[in-house]
């Protein structure tokens, strides 16, 4: 189960837009900094696959302007033995 975060940079101007088009992702989480002008972004998948699905829909978000990775692991699923 991929877990990472990310500092997700939105174009001038577009913070809130940005946070609220992450929040309607359901594999993320969003924390706008009150005082920068960047999003903390947590994002959880199930499968590896999954996770580059939802980088390459991050991507094409208009209001971001660059997605810095923080931190990322991958837990083993409940599922596998």
């Amino acid at each position: 189960m991929p877990i990472k975060s990310y500092l997700a940079h939105p174009h001038i101007g577009k913070k809130n837009e940005l946070a609220e088009t992450l929040s309607k992702i359901d594999q993320c989480e969003v924390m706008p900094a009150e005082n920068k002008n960047v999003i903390v972004l947590v994002t959880e998948t199930d499968t590896d696959q999954e996770d580059e699905q939802l980088k390459e829909k991050l991507e094409t978000i208009p209001s971001l302007k660059l997605l810095a990775l923080v931190s990322g692991f991958n837990t083993p699923s409940p599922n596998k033995n």
